[in-house]
């Protein structure tokens, strides 16, 4: 018994699990929703017919009763001359004054007693296979100098019979009509949706091998269908582009974690070899070591840097500071650690910037040490820093080897090195590309103006943040 129910159980939940993971198709689910559509529309639709029907049937019986209401207003003579005279058929009239019903005309015996009553109005009697059908209609009426009621009934059971088999007729053309239409419709929906199966299909294969060849035909799609697969198809290029992109970001990181490895590996394998007995050897291989090591900070922070940057975990911690003082500050250390060159300032103004001033100080060094790398003996770097309206306009300028135009194009790629300088300057070409992201950061713009062998010219714009809040005074503090 125990285990009786405990299947029962296991098969209803089995159901349960079935119908709620139940999905139809698309075209499917369109195609019932023209077919509930069509129900409701003509359900509606018989509807109106029926009644536009109905109505055309008691115009007759309308007429005749305004005649006699009038007839009745004159007296109860001129209406029983009438009704004898014209003997209505299918109708039938009462009147209740002073608590009384009186049958004033009866077309034939109505027991109204056997009816089903719908509305007061609507009155259904079935006979058999057919329906007696009456329809009332009341009115006020002064009856002997008294208030009352008369009622009128009209049969029209012979119209509502023809009406009822029309609408039998029509309702069999009307769902054969719509069961062809939602067939057909079901495989135009098909042909309509071949571009999302297609998408499904190319998604469902799509792997690194592939990524750059699978793309959906855009020609003889719908608009709507065809939007959809020109977003699909922009997607898969930017993710192509991403991933070449990352593709070759770890090949340079290679390229340039390689060289440095390299030496490092040569210097301890020579000092195995002779550098605890040479003190000479043991010195140099030591200091190589440390610079290779230094360098290969350098670059592992530059990497985590770019790489927090792409996650979107890079943080900004942005306050009111004088960018002044810190370029007055940039510019006594570079005069400091620099020679061969000579460090100008042009102007600086005490502006007041709402942002990072480390990550600012980093981009601007950043600058300066382009500067001074790329520009030779005896040449001139000129610094300013000034407010205009409110915006922060820091310039760096170089009389050095300068740039060529198709440099220009792609200084700011990560990795990026111009062929005249590969080799023969230091530098993993990532200073650019991390300083321009951190004046993007603060809604900045950097300006370049360069002539090959003459100079580089760097204008960097920090706009002033109107939406910032307010710098805190010295009182505040």
């Amino acid at each position: 018994m125990k285990e009786a129910q405990g299947k029962k159980r296991r098969m209803f939940r089995w159901m349960g699990e079935w119908i709620r993971n139940f999905r139809l198709s698309l075209s499917l689910r369109i195609s019932l929703n023209y077919l509930r559509f069509f129900l409701i529309n003509g359900f509606l639709f018989f509807i109106l017919i029926g009644l536009l029907y109905l109505r055309e049937e008691l115009k007759p019986f309308y007429n005749e009763a305004e005649h006699m209401i009038v007839l009745l207003e004159m007296g109860e003579e001129p209406f029983q001359k009438y009704v004898e005279e014209k003997v209505p058929e299918k109708m039938m009239v009462q009147v209740k004054a002073g608590g009384e019903v009186i049958n004033l005309y009866t077309a034939k015996d109505t027991q109204f007693e056997q009816y089903t009553y719908f509305f007061d109005s609507i009155h259904l009697r079935k006979n058999g296979e057919s329906w007696t059908v009456l329809i009332c209609e009341k009115q006020e009426l002064e009856y002997h100098a008294e208030e009352g009621k008369i009622f009128f009934y009209y049969d029209v059971s012979e119209g509502f019979g023809k009406m009822v088999a029309f609408i039998k007729n029509a309702t069999l053309v009307y769902l054969f009509l719509m069961l062809f239409i939602v067939i057909e419709s079901r495989g135009e929906n098909k042909k309509i949706f071949e571009p999302i199966s297609e998408m499904t299909e190319t998604a469902r294969t799509l792997t690194v091998a592939n990524l750059h060849s699978e793309r959906l035909p855009v020609k003889g799609t719908q608009k709507e269908l065809r939007e959809l697969t020109q977003v699909f198809n922009e997607m898969l290029d930017r993710l192509e582009n991403s991933y070449e992109s990352q593709k070759q970001f770890v090949s340079n990181a290679s390229h340039e974690l390689r060289t440095p490895i390299a030496v490092i590996q040569g210097y301890v394998r020579m000092l195995a070899r002779w550098g605890a007995e040479d003190p000479e050897i043991l010195k140099e291989a030591i200091d190589s070591i440390g610079e290779e090591s230094k360098a290969m900070q350098e670059l592992v922070e530059k990497l985590l840097f770019l790489s927090r940057h792409d996650r979107k975990t890079l943080k900004v911690q942005k306050e009111w500071f004088s960018m002044g003082e810190v370029v007055e500050d940039m510019v006594r250390e570079t005069r400091m650690v620099t020679t061969g060159r000579e460090i100008k300032v042009r102007l600086i103004q005490n502006v007041a910037v709402y942002g990072d001033d480390q990550l600012l100080k980093q981009a601007i060094r950043v600058f300066i040490d382009n500067a001074i790398k790329y520009s030779r003996e005896g040449d001139t770097i000129t610094i300013g820093c000034e407010n205009r309206g409110g915006n922060c306009i820091l310039t760096v300028e170089d009389t050095g080897i300068g740039m060529r135009k198709e440099d220009v194009n792609h200084m700011f790629e990560r990795f990026y090195r111009s062929d005249d300088i590969r080799g023969k300057i230091e530098g993993h070409g990532l200073g650019l590309s991390i300083a321009r992201l951190i004046v993007l950061a603060h809604a900045g713009t950097i300006k370049i103006r360069t002539q090959y062998t003459v100079g580089t010219s760097f204008t960097i714009t920090i706009p002033r943040q109107r939406m910032a809040p307010k710098k805190k005074s010295k009182q505040d503090v």
